[in-house]
């Protein structure tokens, strides 16, 4: 991950996108990753994006994110898109 999981003020749209309108910065993340806009929260979305991106963990530790953490994991995935697409490799 190029930001950590509580890393919410390197992104401060993303982190008060997530925490007053969670919804829609989920469905923002579905849509980047052209999924389903009710796959925007998932283990499944966030593994296919860790993988897909060869970003260490595994589904276990993805899991325990989406379960105990979900806004800041759901929020660390869409600052990693935009930095991603800042570097033009999203």
């Amino acid at each position: 991950w190029q930001t950590g999981l509580m890393d919410c003020c390197t992104d401060c749209s993303v982190c008060c996108c997530g925490m007053f309108c969670f919804p829609c910065l989920a469905c923002q993340v579905a849509g980047d990753m052209n999924e389903c806009c009710l796959c925007g929260t998932s283990v499944a979305m966030r593994t296919l994006y860790r993988t897909r991106y060869h970003i260490p963990g595994s589904i276990c530790s993805d899991c325990c994110v989406t379960t105990w953490c979900l806004v800041c994991s759901v929020c660390q995935i869409k600052r990693d898109i935009n930095r991603r697409r800042e570097l033009g490799i999203f």
